[in-house]
């Protein structure tokens, strides 16, 4: 899409190619929503898709689990790059990174950028934004779009915190985790009873370093997690993969140098579990607060990450990847009035669609500039087409030169990973046969010619349904560049 193409233009396109046939008016569905109902967004930092007791019995996260089982989880949900800073940019937008520009973690998000707080705010709504912004460390002010702000600079720090509330600076002795959740809770229980409230409380954990609250620490000692396939060390296990992700294995984000060699992966996976406890804990007492106040039936509640993490998925650990455990993120949301508990959905929803599905549950109109797509009908059983593939985008940082730039696509079964900027090998995947992506479909058909270019299939033993497969999957990821515009985005340099 060109920076001249308007949402209602582009989703005219999206809605055929992306969505499905006949998926059009994603910016309102069958059914609207209860005029201006309660909004609580609740932003974990780098937590797995898989850390929740419910699916993997490594974790203990019983009020998380709670939330689920009352609630929907969707076990397909997606960031479009997975990089803090960017990720939560397009949280906030609705767009893709080369869309908003937060290409990296010191990049600022420029304060004219439309976001879905500011538009709930114009709505009527008393909004407060409590934790970690992160987008850009060079300062904490408080941003557009809040009336009540309360958050620190850059990553933060887990113990004894200098928070920025409304503009003053406070040092407070206690963990990060239950300070926010202090605040987020006094917020719900002062708010302005004459109008309804947004509620954006973002944790600083589980990121790295890992320092779990002194109440939980130690309560993983017995517990190992067991160790993916993938991180073999093996030829095998690298077999038809690029020569990069083999070369990360003794980096900062390999599993043989983690953090410069600071940590070994049995401490590494027990410190982030028993740091996730406190995030548990804090779901708990928030969910315990809006039921006081009689409104946790009522609320849209929710909750999700920036990024996934890798815990040595292919000899890699924290995330940048467009492998599985990179991009997959948790995704619960809850609110019994309006919809059955207890269900597990499928659809793919990407990290760009909560802007526009909190602002249709809340009656706000969603801007053109947004190019993600309301899952409210899907909530509601109004809206049954959806998208059947999606762009991913991650561009290259100085700071971690170890992963390359990759555009890829996401579709219901197969992922077509294409990295830019390095001479090595793509990716493509059959994820309903091969979920852990072992085994690169395009592995036996790299061959270089007389140009010195990769060319997958200059050998005649390529099979034609792989390379039907493979032509379809380029050219469903042009299209997906074309349509967001990042095809026509030739003057961006990533730093």
């Amino acid at each position: 899409m060109s920076r001249g193409t308007s949402r209602r233009d582009f989703m005219k396109v999206a809605g055929a190619s992306v969505l499905g046939a006949g998926a059009t008016g994603m910016a309102a569905g069958a059914q609207g929503p209860p005029s201006r109902r309660n909004v609580v967004f609740i932003f974990i930092d780098d937590q797995r898709y898989d850390a929740l007791g419910l699916l993997n019995p490594y974790f203990e996260t019983p009020a998380l689990d709670q939330l689920a089982r009352d609630g929907i989880l969707f076990d397909r949900a997606f960031v479009t790059t997975s990089l803090c800073s960017p990720s939560r940019a397009s949280v906030l937008t609705g767009q893709y990174a080369h869309r908003h520009r937060v290409l990296n973690n010191s990049t600022l998000l420029p304060q004219d950028t439309p976001t879905f707080p500011q538009e709930l705010q114009k709505g009527g709504y008393q909004t407060a934004f409590v934790g970690k912004w992160h987008m850009g460390g060079s300062t904490d002010e408080p941003r557009p779009g809040f009336d009540r702000w309360v958050s620190f600079r850059g990553q933060g720090v887990y113990y004894d915190p200098t928070f920025n509330i409304d503009g003053d600076r406070v040092k407070r002795d206690g963990y990060v985790t239950d300070l926010i959740t202090d605040y987020s809770v006094d917020f719900v229980k002062q708010r302005d009873r004459t109008k309804p409230f947004f509620l954006y409380m973002s944790h600083k954990a589980v990121h790295g370093d890992f320092y779990p609250s002194g109440r939980h620490k130690g309560s993983y000692a017995e517990r190992t997690f067991p160790r993916p396939a993938s991180m073999a060390h093996t030829e095998e296990n690298y077999r038809g993969k690029p020569a990069w992700v083999r070369a990360q294995r003794q980096s900062w984000h390999g599993v043989d140098g983690m953090y410069n060699q600071k940590i070994d992966y049995d401490t590494f996976t027990k410190d982030y579990a028993e740091t996730l406890r406190a995030v548990d804990d804090s779901v708990g007492r928030l969910a315990a607060a809006l039921r006081e106040e009689g409104l946790l039936e009522s609320t849209l509640l929710v909750f999700t990450s920036d990024n996934g993490f890798q815990f040595g998925e292919h000899g890699l650990i924290d995330k940048r990847t467009m492998y599985e455990a990179s991009i997959r993120v948790p995704l619960i949301v809850h609110c019994p009035e309006l919809f059955e508990a207890g269900q597990r959905r499928h659809e793919m929803i990407l990290n760009i669609d909560y802007g526009p599905t909190i602002l249709e549950a809340a009656g706000c109109a969603i801007p053109e500039t947004m190019q993600g797509a309301s899952f409210y009908g899907l909530l509601t059983g109004a809206r049954t087409q959806w998208r059947d593939a999606w762009l991913y985008e991650y561009f290259w940082e100085r700071s971690f030169p170890q992963t390359p730039t990759v555009l890829g696509v996401r579709t219901d079964r197969y992922k077509l990973m294409q990295y830019q900027g390095i001479w090595d090998r793509y990716e493509l995947y059959d994820l309903e046969n091969d979920p852990d992506e072992m085994h690169n479909l395009l592995a036996d058909y790299v061959q270089v010619n007389e140009a010195g270019t990769l060319d997958y299939f200059i050998q005649r033993k390529a099979p034609e349904d792989l390379k039907k497969l493979f032509g379809e999957m380029r050219a469903t990821l042009q299209r997906l560049l074309e349509e967001t515009g990042c095809a026509a985005e030739p003057n961006w340099r990533p730093l």
